[in-house]
């Protein structure tokens, strides 16, 4: 059944010179054009850029930006050479240029490094190095922030307290770092923490600064000497209150939602949770925050970027507008007993929904919902037209 809010377009890109296979998704752009982060790595397929592109015009719609959201994956291995993956990202760029409905921002693999390099092909990115006019993201962990923001409202709710709070983060990456320091700033524990590699559990906390200096020297979390070493998948079953997943899509699922043990899920990562896993959490009592409501923090800032504000004003919309977001969720999701992420799904489409309907032809927003097959663009194709 076709969705009016998109699709907008699917393209594949190959570039058989640079080695290239990547996707791009524009999913919706009735507010603005779309941003959306490039991903990087080699396992990924346009049914998940699919997914992560609605999820993106879900949390730019929720936000209040004048953008819509797109998202893009490039199909390699992320450990590859820098230069290797400056030649990808370069031949990425290219194939994109015309596509002026898309603005790509950094994502899983690529980094402020990766936009200057598109920014240098084709003059249009966001999530810039501070020398290019960007906000540093990663540096000043804007998703983070609002992870943070989110949790402080919804904590209530869960006869919770931040203070004192025993928190998880299942990956520890630019997200998860940030949002254990900020935890670990408001009181709470954090206990237990993961990589790819595997994790490290200690019931009285770890020492979040040291795990992190530990993972600057590029060392693995499971090996980490403040705690016992652990599987990455065993994390989701730590005794903890606040859980943060902050990795890959689909950590928790049917087959490990009934062994979560926290009390409040605030989701760092693009859909951490699947739709069935979302529904027996809130069967069993547990608030699950959904990922596009808690997890704008990087899009207004790219947002803020791009009109070329600054990163208190960045910071601020991000704790206000994150915010209030949960308070709307729960409140919809109280009175008429939805869960969380249908609560919030009925308000970001609301928002994009009216959006659409200011355009003189709803049809501009999304001229193809759900094409058959994305077509293959070679290098030397124009972008001027949509997959039919």
């Amino acid at each position: 059944m076709d969705d009016p809010l998109g699709p907008r377009s699917i393209l594949e890109l190959r570039d058989a010179r640079a080695g290239l296979h990547a996707w791009v998704v524009v999913d919706n752009v009735a507010a603005g054009p779309a941003i959306g982060g490039v991903r990087l790595a080699a396992d990924v397929g346009v049914d998940e850029v699919r997914r992560l592109a609605r999820a993106m015009t879900l949390k730019s719609a929720a936000a209040g930006l004048p953008h819509g959201g797109a998202k893009a994956a490039i199909v390699a291995d992320p450990r590859l050479p820098s230069s290797r993956k400056e030649e990808l990202v370069r031949a990425f760029a290219r194939l994109i240029g015309e596509l002026d409905s898309y603005i790509p921002g950094p994502d899983l693999g690529t980094d402020e490094t990766a936009m200057a390099f598109i920014h240098d092909e084709i003059g249009r990115a966001v999530g810039l190095p501070r020398v290019l006019g960007g906000l540093a993201l990663d540096a000043i962990g804007a998703t983070a922030v609002g992870l943070v923001a989110a949790a402080e409202v919804a904590a209530p709710a869960c006869k919770l307290r931040l203070d004192g709070a025993r928190v998880a983060v299942q990956g520890f990456g630019a997200v998860g770092q940030h949002a254990a320091r900020l935890f670990a700033e408001r009181g709470a524990r954090v206990v237990a923490a993961c990589d790819s590699s595997g994790g490290v559990v200690n019931g009285d906390g770890l020492d979040v600064a040291a795990l992190a200096a530990h993972k600057r020297a590029r060392r693995r979390v499971r090996d980490f000497a403040g705690g016992r070493a652990t599987d990455d998948r065993e994390l989701v079953t730590v005794d903890c209150d606040i859980f943060v997943p902050a990795a890959r899509p689909d950590v928790i699922r049917r087959d490990n939602a009934d062994r979560l043990r926290a009390r409040l899920v605030v989701q760092g990562a693009n859909l951490p949770v699947t739709d069935e896993a979302e529904r027996r959490l809130f069967e069993r009592g547990v608030l699950s925050l959904p990922d596009f409501v808690v997890n704008a923090g990087g899009v207004i800032c790219a947002a803020v970027e791009y009109r070329g504000g600054g990163e208190r004003e960045a910071l601020a919309l991000v704790r206000e507008r994150v915010a209030a977001n949960t308070r709307e969720l729960l409140d919809r999701s109280g009175r008429d007993g939805s869960t969380p992420r249908d609560a919030a799904l009925a308000m970001a489409r609301a928002r994009v929904e009216e959006a659409m309907s200011y355009r003189r032809h709803a049809k501009l927003a999304h001229p193809h919902a759900h094409p058959a097959e994305p077509k293959p663009v070679e290098p030397s194709h124009s972008f001027a037209e949509e997959p039919e």
